[in-house]
């Protein structure tokens, strides 16, 4: 008797296409089956407590950077990012896993509240208890630092982790639980499931106590759905058109240098990049005459050619040219590169100037190596260009004496003064942003937070002469509560 075959998927070298590695396409009942084991496995997980989860996780980081070259590789083979952005991106993704292991006690801490003092005589306490099981579903332009800022966090907090890499990046997540696996204590704490969007569905359904998913707006809608089934909580980290402000006052040459690497490097493949610079009409020109300037100094190519690589996700290629093509039917002008910079799989850098707000180019996330350049007459109407976004993720603003001021007037989640990025590399603070690019939080103490659920926890110290709570209150005793209410003016603690 024939036996069947497990369906099954390959992932390819963007660059070159060719197959990268083949993976099965787990279906809903096996899903379920590793939800189920993991689900047995997080009591153990708990009972191994911070100091236990906190080795364990160490050794992790430790295995990881050790291994940097190994990982580096097969992040620039299924992504095409050149292996020096793939090592930063291990780096950084190292350093957030120490963060939360080293972190996660002091911050799920139990916290002691002020019980008032009509309740004077109860202690009232909050304790931070990890879900269970956690669900995450990563994306492929980070395929190592976006996903393990939910894994790391998930479990250091105490839950057990099943994780969906994108269908294009499947062979580093299936790393991370390999090179796990020879650190954990036992199994089932972290584990990988691979296939496509059928699989991710099923996680979504399969009954874990949270999900994190990282991904466009569209498909986050859908996931969200999917989890309001079963009622399962979620963390949406979506896309971003974020704005870059620069003021007249700004430092013109570290303003370009880091607007045109945001903007450019990785392919433009991160929902965190530049996309629309806002600049004050005083310095436009000679921030334009700088941007081309260095544009024509970098170029896309395969690892090791270029300084940035392909489009990792082929059907990006479409979305950029007609990103390009509404710019200029809107009215927007070249200056740099052209419709013929894209030539699939890579795109060449791309400056746009004076593109209509109402534009597609300018109201929908690119993903690609292109940026659009805008004149303002100040900064008021860049903080309000900015604003008229959708998205809501992160923001860059360039100026010597008014970046805090600026940034505080934003509606994003992250904001940079005078740098670019530098908010994903800081374990301390949270990540994520607002209106369609999503809501939750992953990183810093808000990150550990969202994998927990507070316990509140009240408790009588002594007893007092009243029965408030009791069908033995007496009319008098109600009395005394409204008096009490009048002369405090409702401040009980």
């Amino acid at each position: 008797m024939a036996t069947k075959r497990t369906p099954s998927f390959n992932s390819h070298n963007p660059a070159t296409g060719e197959i990268a590695g083949t993976y099965p396409i787990m279906d809903a009942k096996q899903v379920n089956e590793v939800v189920n084991h993991a689900r047995s496995a997080a009591i153990k997980w708990q009972q191994l407590g911070f100091s236990g989860r906190k080795k364990v996780l160490l050794a992790w980081s430790a295995l990881i950077i050790n291994r940097v070259d190994q990982i580096a590789a097969l992040v620039s083979l299924e992504t095409g990012k050149p292996v020096g952005d793939a090592k930063l991106e291990v780096s950084i993704a190292v350093g957030h896993i120490g963060w939360a292991a080293r972190h996660a006690e002091e911050i799920m801490r139990t916290s002691y509240r002020a019980p008032g003092l009509l309740m004077a005589n109860m202690s009232a306490t909050v304790q931070r208890s990890p879900v269970g099981t956690v669900g995450v579903i990563g994306p492929w332009n980070y395929p190592i630092f976006t996903p393990v800022g939910s894994i790391c966090y998930a479990l250091a907090a105490g839950n057990t982790v099943v994780f969906k890499p994108s269908e294009y990046t499947p062979g580093v997540g299936m790393w991370l639980e390999e090179t796990f696996s020879e650190v954990a204590p036992f199994a089932d704490i972290f584990t990988t499931i691979t296939g496509l969007g059928a699989t991710g569905g099923a996680l979504c359904t399969s009954g874990i106590d949270k999900l994190s998913f990282t991904g466009s707006t569209r498909t986050a809608k859908l996931v969200a759905a999917a989890c309001a089934t079963t009622m399962t909580p979620v963390v949406l980290e979506c896309g971003g058109k974020d704005p870059v402000i620069v003021a007249s006052d700004a430092n013109l040459e570290r303003a370009v240098d880091a607007t045109m690497w945001s903007a450019m490097a990785n392919a433009g493949q991160s929902c965190i990049g530049a996309e629309r610079v806002y600049v004050d009409e005083k310095v436009a020109d000679k921030f334009t005459e700088l941007a081309v300037a260095l544009a024509q100094n970098i170029h896309a190519g395969a690892p090791g050619d270029g300084n940035y690589g392909p489009a990792t996700m082929p059907s990006q290629i479409k979305v950029i040219q007609s990103h390009i093509k509404s710019a200029i039917k809107d009215g927007g002008v070249f200056a740099y590169g052209g419709t013929n910079s894209v030539k699939a799989p890579f795109v060449q850098p791309v400056i746009l100037l004076d593109v209509p707000e109402d534009s597609a180019a300018m109201r929908e996330e690119t993903f690609g190596p292109t940026i659009i350049i805008n004149k303002v007459k100040n900064m008021q109407e860049a903080i309000e260009l900015s604003n008229a976004s959708s998205y809501g993720l992160g923001a860059n603003v360039w100026s010597k004496r008014q970046g805090k001021r600026i940034a505080a007037q934003l509606a994003c989640g992250m904001v940079a003064i005078n740098s670019t990025f530098s908010f994903a590399a800081i374990a301390s603070v949270p990540f994520g942003g607002v209106k369609d690019s999503g809501y939750g939080r992953v990183h810093g103490p808000e990150g550990l937070l969202e994998y927990t659920y507070a316990r509140t926890v009240v408790r009588t110290r002594f007893n007092l002469p009243l029965h408030l709570l009791s069908f033995k209150r007496k009319v008098k005793e109600e009395a005394l509560v409204v008096t009490l209410t009048r002369w405090l003016k409702g401040r009980f603690g």
